[in-house]
């Protein structure tokens, strides 16, 4: 065979524009579900009579061998192949000869590399999805054993209600929880075959679109054959998911990198997932969440990629279209890499610094909404007891002590109604415990909530 196209063309490629041209370098990524394609292909040629039962038979045992000769290293698809689909066609007609000229019967690559790309994010999906299954777990873990660990919460980076630290580190397996319901959902728009579109008009050749997505597993078929072969929606919000699920990770990994400082303290760091400086002998450097926090970026950029990709293109297909494959390869590279990073280093690479945490929250203005709380629970109005503790704060500042420093008559001084039992209602176990609103931080709550998660991911 000559080339893919047709004898239309008197003169060959220029050898660059040849190379420049070509994307097997890239699609055999695709091979597996590049074959399986045309399995399905094949079985309904024949049984709509289309090939006889023979010829189908054939091209299906042949396409089966060559899946078995590239498993066993004896077929490397690549040039002067121009991609994985020629490489596989011509590699079939090699094999069983001019019956192989009839597996594209029906079809064009447009639809075809639409099928492809689909049944391989199908299975990645299913993988990431698996991934961050295994991180909530990780999460959970720490989490289960830290419900009455304290460490302090922050808004604006700044010191605001101490919290269990089991509460703080479910929030992101909330967030991942989410991430998961997308991916839920983008799998669902994945999940759609476009086979039988052909080059975008349909075909004339009598085939059976139900019969092709059923052995393929698709839930549904495109109804119209231009969106069929030109819709990259599915890879756009694939990426776009990913996008949200690194932007979770890379929150964590910020915290991480915050809490194993000299400056926190919080966590350090195990020889399992640090490194050392090559100059500063005492220097344990956080590279895993570091790399977390950078590849971020990336997948940020192949999301920007993919929506420029599509800004514009007229219908139906475009060569543009052989720009998506590496953004997504990339991303469910590096997705999938960050989220085992992450899960063995909260497993095996990070330990919390319980006592430091416990006496972070001791010293601090942390329970000053818990101070108003008390006078409004001695029918003081919010407002009023808000900038009571206020003075109250000044008055310490001033004085360089906290509000356990103080004795029950400088409290008396600012309100009557302070009591013996305020320095109880001050004390940072206590005012975690107290907070048992619903999806609260007190102890009870944040107890249900993970014996909720153990359920829901069946520990």
């Amino acid at each position: 065979m000559s080339k893919v196209w047709s004898n239309r063309f008197d003169s060959s490629l220029n050898p660059f524009i040849e190379e420049f041209n070509a994307s097997i370098s890239f699609d055999k990524t695709l091979i597996f579900e590049d074959i399986d394609c045309s399995i399905a292909h094949a079985k309904m040629l024949g049984k709509t009579k289309v090939l006889s039962t023979e010829e189908s038979i054939k091209i299906i045992e042949g396409l089966e061998s060559i899946k078995e000769d590239f498993v066993a290293g004896k077929f490397s698809p690549g040039p002067p192949s121009e991609d994985i689909h020629y490489s596989i066609e011509e590699k079939l007609i090699n094999l069983i000869g001019e019956t192989g000229k009839k597996l594209h019967t029906g079809r064009s690559r447009n639809d075809q590399v639409g099928t492809d790309i689909r049944l391989w994010l199908r299975k990645k999906i299913d993988v990431i999805d698996i991934l961050l299954a295994e991180l909530q777990n990780s999460l959970l873990d720490i989490a289960e054993s830290n419900i009455y660990t304290l460490i302090p919460g922050y808004t604006h980076l700044q010191r605001a209600q101490p919290l269990s630290l089991a509460h703080h580190l479910l929030a992101y397996l909330e967030m991942f929880e989410r991430d998961r319901v997308r991916l839920k959902q983008v799998r669902s728009r994945v999940n759609i075959s476009p086979l039988g579109a052909a080059a975008l008009a349909g075909t004339k050749i009598k085939i059976d679109r139900n019969f092709t997505a059923e052995e393929l597993g698709f839930e549904n078929i495109y109804k119209n054959s231009i969106d069929a072969v030109s819709d990259r929606d599915f890879c756009v919000e694939f990426v776009s998911t990913s996008a949200l699920i690194m932007s979770h990770l890379s929150r964590i990994s910020e915290e991480i990198i915050l809490w194993v400082t000299d400056e926190f303290s919080f966590a350090k760091l195990t020889d399992k997932c640090a490194t050392g400086s090559s100059l500063m002998p005492q220097k344990k450097n956080p590279d895993v969440p570091e790399l977390i926090r950078g590849k971020t970026g990336r997948v940020y950029g192949n999301l920007q990629a993919l929506l420029t990709i599509i800004k514009g293109i007229p219908l139906s297909y475009n060569k543009d279209f052989q720009e998506d494959k590496e953004p997504v390869f990339d991303t469910v590279e590096t997705i999938s890499t960050c989220l085992k990073a992450m899960t063995i280093l909260l497993k095996e690479g990070i330990e919390f610094n319980v006592e430091k945490l416990m006496d972070s929250v001791n010293n601090d203005f942390s329970n000053a909404t818990d101070l108003a709380d008390y006078l409004v629970g001695k029918k003081v109005p919010f407002r009023n007891a808000y900038q009571i503790v206020g003075d109250i704060v000044r008055y310490c500042l001033t004085r360089n002590i906290l509000f356990k420093d103080l004795k029950l008559e400088e409290f008396q001084k600012f309100h009557c109604q302070f009591q013996e039992d305020i320095f109880d209602n001050l004390n940072p176990m206590n005012v975690v415990n107290s907070r048992n609103s619903l999806g609260g931080t007190g102890f009870e709550q944040v107890k249900g909530e993970v014996n909720e998660w153990k359920k829901k991911l069946l520990i």
